[in-house]
Parts: C-alpha cells; structure tokens; sequence
C-alpha cells in the first residue's frame, strides 16, 4: 500500500462464528502494528472458535461479548464501540451473520454496534463454498453494497476446513490489511483538503515568560485525526502542545498568533474545510524584551495589545473569491454560551461554529471529553458529548451532511 491510512486509526473487529476465526488473532495483530488502534466483538457462537481473552490479550482492549452484562455495558458498551470506531471491519463474515445485518437485526454484541455504526464497514465473508454460492447469501452481499459504506473482501478459493474446495475462504492476511486501508482512501473525505488549527499561542513577555492559556490541543487534534482516518489530507497548524501524536498530519509549529496567522492566510484558499479549533491568545505585551525582566519594587503594570483574529482574517480572505472552503470555528465560554457563539458565527461569516462552556466537568481546556453545542449558520443545533474523538466524529458527519467547499 502507498498511504497507510491505518496510523491512527480506531478499528472495531466484529468476529463472526465460523473456523476462520481463529484468523482473526493475526488480523488484529497486524491492524495494531500498521498502527491502528483495535477493540473487537464476539457473537456467541465466535466464542467457540478462539476466546474473548485471547483478542484481548492481542488488542489490549477489554473485548465486547454480552451487551447484556452490566459490567461491560458500563465499561464499553455497544454503543460506545459504534462511536469509538473510524471503520468496523467484520470477520469472519458468515452466511448468518451476513443475513442479519442485511435485516438491521441487533441482537449479539457484533450486529447491535454495527447498526449504530455511521460509518465504513469491511466485510469479510468465510464459509462453506455452497453456502456462500446459495442465492440468498449472494442477493444479501448485492443489497448490503448497495449502500456505498459497505465492502466485501473475498472470499479467497482453496481448500476448506470441511475439505470443499471453492470459494468461502477468509481472504488472506495482505488482502484484508490492503482493503481495512481502503476503507480511509475511499472515505467519506476522500480527495479533500482539510485545514486544522489546534494547541494554544504563546504571546513572549520575555524570553522566560509569556501571555497564554490551558489549552492543550486535543480537541483541534482529535478533529484533525477524525478527518484523516475519513481519507481528507490533513494539515495542522499547532501552537506548542509538546509531544503529541502527528501520525498522517501535515504539522505546521508555531508559537504566536502572528506565526498562526501568517500559516493559514498561506493555505486556507486551498482548503476544502478550515477548521480554527486553535485557542489564539486575544492579547500579547505591547513591547516584549529581549532579555529577562528583572523584578522591581512596588506593583507592575503589563501593557497588552490585540492579537489579529486569525479566523476572521481568514475568513474575510475566502469570503472574496469565487470559491472559498467550509468554515467552522470554536467557542470556548463561560457563560452565555450559546448567545456569545452565535455572535461569532455571524460575525465571522462561518458556515459552523463549536461552542462549549470550559466551566462545565468534563469539557473545555486538557480533558479527553468535551460537552458542545454545534450551531449552523442554517439555524441548526446539535448537542453533542462524549470522549473528544467521539466528538469530533459527529462533527464530521455535521459537516458532511452540508457539504464542503462553497
């Protein structure tokens, strides 16, 4: 494969029940070491084939098999794994379990996910070659690609556990690796060029100090991932965050908002979205040193001064050509929220813009969650919650569902 899409990317693997199963150990591992991150489901009847402890030793994750017990529900629920996973990849896909999610049926720890999956779906079919040839089997893998999300890899033709000889074997390890990257190439953001602002600025006092605030990047990051494991070629230009995962990125550092600003003004015309999820710092000393300030006797006063607004010079920039990119923006408040939010959107001219109250627990500056309203200039609004991966995933499909470049 060319561009390894894998990097980074969230993997759910459903395991079917057929002898093929036992496979699915060298799936994962593989997915893991091209640099996927993997959580796997059982059906029952896969749990006679190779057992829940030994993906989970290979995962690294718990792994989903009764989404009537109440601890896994609580620990990795069905749908939690539906809004955790980029890609669900579904192997063995058998005879059964191929009938099942053709129906929209949720009644195991594999189709119930599935169904509440948004989006690209793998399947891997494995079974006796006069099951896989039965006209039922074939007319439900036709209505199933129908709806673009869906694949098929294989099966492969060889010998067969019951000693056949034809189609129905799991396609072979390189097969299923090439097609589970695919799955990003042809995503829902395939060919789109997606501009990502993230981290905070650092405004120099002098060369030990400066004017900042908490944010640590990975809202901007996660939604820069999001887009990339989607199949767009993303660039981020990162305030300092220190070390971060940038697997896929196209990283551009800088400190100041200056620095930020002169970066998107050079590549927001090319974009297809342009995201400023950044934290700029509204102000910087009005005559920083070159040397460190030495304290003095008695109160001190800082001048400041406005830092340019680098979402809405860049917006200002597009709103002028023929064709500009999609433009969404972040709010980050603590009180009056929504009103605050809406006044940006309009302002700005953005087709969306984040909001979220940083006062709220478990939202707002370092944590891994975040609780959002996501307002359209078409007068919608969506609230959203959960881990920050999850939440940058329906903006994706928000933004999706309106289409990119103007």
């Amino acid at each position: 494969m060319s561009t390894n899409y894998l990097q980074g990317r969230r993997i759910a693997v459903g395991v079917g029940g057929g002898i093929a199963a036992y496979k699915v150990g060298d799936l994962i591992r593989e997915l893991k070491r091209q640099g996927a991150s993997v959580r796997a489901a059982m059906t029952k009847a896969a749990q006679e084939f190779i057992t829940p402890l030994t993906l989970q030793s290979l995962s690294g994750q718990p792994v989903l098999t009764d989404y009537f017990d109440v601890t896994q529900e609580e620990q990795f629920g069905h749908l939690h794994l539906a809004r955790w996973a980029d890609a669900f990849v579904i192997a063995p896909a058998t005879a059964d379990l191929l009938a099942r999610i053709r129906l929209g049926l949720a009644n195991d720890a594999v189709t119930t996910p599935l169904l509440a999956f948004r989006g690209p779906v793998l399947l891997a079919p494995a079974m006796n070659t006069a099951m896989w040839e039965n006209p039922a089997t074939q007319e439900n893998v036709r209505a199933l690609l129908l709806q673009p999300r869906f694949r098929v890899v294989g099966p492969g033709v060889g010998p067969l556990a019951d000693g056949d000889v034809g189609a129905g074997r799991l396609a072979e390890l390189p097969e299923l690796i090439e097609a589970a990257n695919a799955l990003g190439a042809a995503g829902p953001l395939a060919g789109k060029k997606v501009l990502v602002t993230a981290g905070p600025t650092q405004e120099p006092i002098d060369p030990v100090r400066f004017v900042s605030n908490p944010s640590t990047g990975k809202m901007g990051l996660a939604v820069a991932e999001v887009a990339r494991a989607r199949g767009a070629s993303v660039t981020v230009v990162l305030g300092p965050v220190g070390d971060v995962p940038r697997d896929g990125l196209d990283v551009v550092p800088v400190r100041t908002a200056e620095q930020m600003l002169a970066a998107v003004m050079a590549r927001v015309e090319s974009a297809d979205v342009f995201v400023a999820a950044a934290a700029v710092s509204d102000w910087k000393p009005a005559a920083p040193s070159d040397k460190k300030t030495k304290k003095g006797e008695g109160p001190e006063a800082l001048q400041l001064v406005r830092t340019p607004d680098v979402l809405a010079t860049a917006s200002k920039k597009v709103h002028a050509n023929a064709r500009r990119p999609l433009l969404v923006g972040f709010a980050a408040e603590t009180h009056d929220v929504v009103d605050y939010a809406k006044e940006k959107l309009q302002k700005k001219r953005l087709d969306f813009i984040v909001a979220n109250d940083v006062t709220q627990e478990g939202a707002g500056f370092g944590t891994d969650t975040n609780r959002v309203t996501i307002l359209g200039a078409d007068g919608s609004r969506q609230d959203v919650a959960g881990e920050k991966r999850e939440v940058a995933s329906r903006l994706w499909d928000i933004v999706a569902a309106h289409g990119f470049a103007r």
